[in-house]
């Protein structure tokens, strides 16, 4: 019968011409829900005189049979006027309105029962049958009901066929609260993005369970197998349910077997403006970190920042704004952010001044290589601490501009190092890199350079043996995910254009961390530094940049090599295959956390590392490439440079030190 009437919808609605649209048909007007109201209840009036004849039960004549219908529609229609049944609109009827019904059905029961004993005990005679009347309220509500129902059902019905996208078939992992309020919002949403055929719990059941009418099943070995069963092409993962290595497991599976999978934020966390089925997206590569994120609760960072002046330089960028953002959250006195990028930092400002209205905040244009204006802040506010995101970080881009690299990256971290001292600053958090590590390239070794610069300033005593009273403490994590320039953002817009993506190497692997984890750390290594470390993040293991390229594409929905092409470039200047966290002359301390390591490198003396700094900025000021690199390599001796136009540079030293070597035999 249902499959008849569909056939009959798909005739109804087949001609463009004439089509029935019924998402422009207007709701009905209370009064008009009303009438067809008040005539059912005159319809259910009739069958239960109808019925009450068949039976030959014949009504009370205490009054006449127009005055006893008259005083059960009118006592019915007060209830329904009362509970306002005719307010909602009928294609949305809920439970509520289901509700209403009973209310009002059940009151017009009761008061012409209390009227009938009333009259009873006053003239010792009845107006109403007991009987007819529970026979009316039966079929006065069911009538009413089934108005509603069938209206609703209708307009689904219309909603489902007027659609032109076919809704893709889905399974909601999980069987929790939010999982179940996915599935109902998304099965009345219409145009319908998504049917739900099922869900999918990873706790094993031996009972057949239903949820809004639909199958729960069991994942086992593999979820995939489970969603083919149920005729299901896509997953979606609800709130937070699973851990991060089930779900990369679950997600794996998936993405062998073509199956897409989308994600979906507690129903709590959606857009107020945004529909239902926008709500469930792609699923994120940034969902699929590889280890458990790691949660770090220190109440010393809540006595090192609150009601304290704190500077943050690169403040506009993707971990300088994360910094300044954490921040408002330990009601620091002012934040200072500082940035040459004005445009970034002109949207920063807007976006704080919105987000944090309560948050005391200034925006300072600058160049951490301009010592003199940074003088000025220095001595105009009395800073607490600094937070040194500021840094080119391009490894190609800077290997062709190498003083730009030593001028902001290491003169400028001198800058900041010096003024702290100067006035006193308690702490100074230096954000560094794992590319520091057997740096490869200009960046890593002017970032190698500062590290190195920041540790000795932190140990000089000026002579008279009275210790530094700033504590210099250093950060040093890998990629982050989502910063400006790296290589997720770079994929999705090329997943986006059609391809194809592009990788340097097949075999190139990385470290990569989320920015909120990222500024965490360097939140927590200020609070718990005593001076002088470098702490490193256990970033779990690293990924291979081809694996991440290829679960992109499918994520995106998309057939690697088919729809979207992956195409090797070749390694860049700079760049090499890995990168490491320490390197292998150093020792990795434990610290209160087991995520959380402190990196511990000898210390050189100040005056010889402050000597060989001078020399490459004087160096950079020259804008002479070729020497800014050969000192750098002088100071930073691990310094070894890989695919680029410098290796010169190294042949040069090894040539020089064997001859030295050679030299040394002969006097000998």
């Amino acid at each position: 019968m249902e499959n008849k009437f569909i056939r009959a919808l798909k005739i109804i609605t087949s001609s463009k011409g004439n089509r029935l649209d019924i998402r422009n048909v207007k709701y009905l007007p209370r009064w008009s829900v009303l009438g067809i109201d008040t005539f059912l209840l005159v319809c259910s009036i009739v069958l239960t005189v109808i019925i009450l004849r068949d039976l030959h039960i014949n009504h009370l004549k205490l009054i006449s049979a127009t005055q006893q219908v008259i005083l059960v529609l009118g006592i019915n229609i007060f209830f329904m006027l009362l509970y306002k049944t005719y307010a909602g609109l009928i294609r949305h009827s809920s439970f509520m309105d289901a509700l209403k019904l009973v209310l009002a059905s059940s009151s017009t029961f009761g008061v012409l029962v209390l009227i009938n004993l009333g009259i009873l005990i006053v003239v010792k005679e009845k107006i109403f049958l007991t009987s007819a009347l529970v026979v009316y309220s039966f079929f006065s509500f069911t009538f009413l009901f089934l108005f509603r129902l069938s209206v609703k059902q209708f307009y689904e019905y219309f909603k489902i066929y007027q659609n032109d996208t076919k809704s893709e078939k889905a399974i909601i992992v999980g069987v929790d609260e939010n999982a179940i309020s996915i599935a109902a919002a998304l099965d009345i949403e219409h145009p319908q993005r998504f049917r739900i055929e099922g869900f999918a719990s990873p706790k094993s059941s031996n009972k057949r369970l239903l949820i809004l009418g639909k199958p729960v099943v069991t994942i086992k070995d593999k979820l995939s197998n489970e969603v083919k069963k149920l005729n299901a092409t896509a997953v979606i993962l609800s709130g937070s349910s699973l851990s991060s290595s089930e779900k990369y497991k679950l997600v794996e599976d998936c993405l062998e077997n073509n199956i897409k999978v989308y994600n979906s934020p507690l129903v709590l966390d959606w857009g107020e403006n945004t529909s239902v089925a926008k709500q469930v997206k792609n699923l994120q590569i940034e969902d699929l970190l590889e280890r458990e994120p790691i949660e770090i609760h220190s109440k010393e960072k809540s006595k090192q920042l609150k009601k304290k002046t704190i500077l943050v330089t690169g403040g506009a960028g993707s971990i300088g704004s994360e910094i300044v953002r954490q921040l408002a959250s330990y009601s620091p006195k002012l934040v200072l952010i500082l940035d040459q990028a004005e445009t970034p930092l002109h949207i920063l400002q807007l976006e704080l001044t919105n987000k944090y209205p309560d948050f005391n905040f200034k925006c300072l244009v600058c160049d951490v290589a301009n010592r003199n204006r940074l003088g000025t802040f220095f001595k105009k506010y009395d800073i607490d601490v600094v937070y040194h995101a500021a840094a080119y970080k391009h490894v190609p881009l800077m290997e062709d501009n190498c003083p730009e690299a030593v001028i902001t990256n290491i003169y400028g971290t001198k800058n900041l190092a010096d003024l702290s001292v100067i006035y006193n600053v308690s702490r100074f958090v230096m954000v560094s890199t794992d590319k520091a590590v057997n740096p490869s390239n200009v960046m890593g070794a002017s970032k190698r350079a500062a590290e190195m610069y920041v540790q000795a300033r932190n140990y000089y005593t000026n002579g008279n043996g009275t210790p530094c009273k700033t504590k210099f403490i250093t950060t040093r994590f890998g990629n982050v995910l989502g910063s400006n320039g790296s290589v997720v953002p770079l994929f999705k817009k090329q997943i986006e254009k059609g391809g194809p993506v592009t990788i340097t190497h097949p075999d190139i692997i990385r470290y990569f961390m989320t920015i909120p984890e990222a500024c965490q750390l360097v939140l927590e290594a200020g609070a718990m530094g005593k001076g002088g470390e470098i702490f490193i993040f256990d970033m779990g293991e690293p990924v291979k940049i081809m694996d991440l390229a290829i679960k992109m594409i499918k994520l995106a929905g998309y057939i690697p090599y088919k729809e979207i092409d992956v195409e090797i470039t070749g390694l860049r200047p700079g760049e090499k295959l890995y990168e490491e966290l320490i390197s292998h002359t150093s020792k990795a301390l434990p610290t209160h956390h087991e995520k959380i390591m402190i990196g511990k490198d000898v210390t050189k003396d100040f005056d010889f590392v402050d000597k060989k700094v001078t020399s490459i900025i004087e160096a950079a000021l020259r804008y002479d490439d070729n020497d800014v690199v050969s000192k750098l390599k002088l100071l930073v001796p691990e310094f070894i440079s890989k695919n680029s136009e410098f290796e010169l540079l190294d042949a040069e030293k090894k040539e020089s030190l064997l001859n030295v070597k050679v030299e040394t035999a002969e006097n000998l």
